[in-house]
């Protein structure tokens, strides 16, 4: 195969939808629409009795998308997070390889719908939440391309804007070319975020680095309102949390809640162990609580589906992938004006 042709078609990769669980309600005479972005953890499943908290997000905004056909559109799109498959992928796992493909896949997704006055919604888990944010961040820095301009070459170069320098004039220009003038996230909400990107080895970790400062992982100043659930009992150094910090010149909401339980409790991640979920499920019926108020459209009466008990039984740190990371820090609660701690928390 020409190495041009082979270029092209992985560029092309970034505007294949069938890649990824999706879901799509056909708009009625194409009146405003609610964007849901959702991006999962590693090792992610929509099997039920095994999906995270970003998972079961996803599956009621389905729901609610196909309940409001007659009066509300909505679209609805699903990242899983990397999966193994065998011992090859052992250190993608590991690492959390493809983020910055999987960052330009949803972008583009996403420019390619969207339309002035639509609303949007995004969520995610884990390292998925890594990926959200800088995808918030990416739309902040150089705006959401309109959709007769979505094509994998502004995707790729709207990318590389936002990689180099967003603000240079040529970035400025390509901006005002081809995107919105104006974009609003109505809400960026995510799960306890932990860093998806380069080597957790210290000393190969200063040359992966400086492939990946570019991210921009702070409330984007297009975003309504940001919510941050954290694990307070999380230990593993190699699940340390990458927070929020708060602008002072900023009016925007942002909130970030500790809650009991480790990463896992957290983001729901439980592998089929269910006696745990009504911990897990404090922290989801917590942040649909949030996306409701701010205006998603959820199915009535879906609080009732998710009992709850932050006081429950947690899951631990030694299951799964989690028990080879051995390093191990507790996790500092207070650099932030925007963090509350939940009552059920024992300090």
């Amino acid at each position: 195969m020409h190495p041009r042709q082979s270029i092209f078609s992985r560029l092309k990769h970034l505007l294949d939808f069938k890649k990824r669980v999706t879901t799509s309600v056909a708009p009625v005479g194409r009146g405003p629409i609610t964007h849901v972005v959702i991006m999962d953890g590693t090792l992610s499943s929509l099997d039920d009795g095994f999906e995270t908290n970003a998972g079961l997000t996803f599956k009621l905004c389905c729901e609610a998308a196909d309940i409001g056909k007659t009066s509300t559109n909505m679209l609805v799109r699903y990242e899983a997070g990397i999966q193994w498959q065998g011992f090859g992928d052992t250190m993608s796992v590991i690492e959390g390889r493809g983020i910055n493909e999987q960052i330009m896949r949803v972008y583009g997704g996403l420019a390619s719908r969207y339309r002035d006055g639509d609303k949007i919604f995004l969520f995610g888990y884990s390292r998925g939440a890594y990926a959200v944010r800088s995808l918030a961040g990416f739309i902040d820095k150089i705006g959401l391309l309109r959709a007769k301009d979505t094509t994998v070459r502004n995707i790729t170069a709207a990318y590389r804007h936002y990689q180099s320098d967003p603000d240079t004039p040529l970035a400025r220009s390509f901006a005002a070319k081809h995107c919105h003038k104006t974009v609003v996230i109505d809400m960026l909400g995510v799960w306890d975020t932990v860093a998806a990107v380069g080597l957790h080895f210290p000393i190969l970790w200063r040359f992966s680095k400086v492939f990946h400062e570019f991210h921009d992982l702070q409330p984007p100043k297009c975003a309504l309102r940001s919510y941050h659930a954290l694990a307070h009992d999380e230990r593993r150094r190699a699940y340390a949390p990458v927070m929020f910090e708060t602008n002072p010149r900023s009016d925007q909401v942002l909130q970030q809640m500790w809650f009991p339980g480790s990463h896992s409790d957290v983001g729901g991640q439980l592998s089929g162990h269910n006696p745990e979920r009504k911990l897990s499920n404090a922290t989801l019926v917590w942040m649909l609580d949030k996306a409701e108020q701010a205006g998603l459209d959820l199915p009535k009466g879906w609080r009732r589906r998710f009992l709850s008990d932050p006081h429950g039984r947690s899951i631990g740190m030694s299951k799964g992938w989690g028990k080879f990371f051995w390093l191990r820090r507790k996790r500092t609660v207070g650099h932030d004006p925007s963090e509350l701690v939940h009552p059920a928390v024992k300090r």
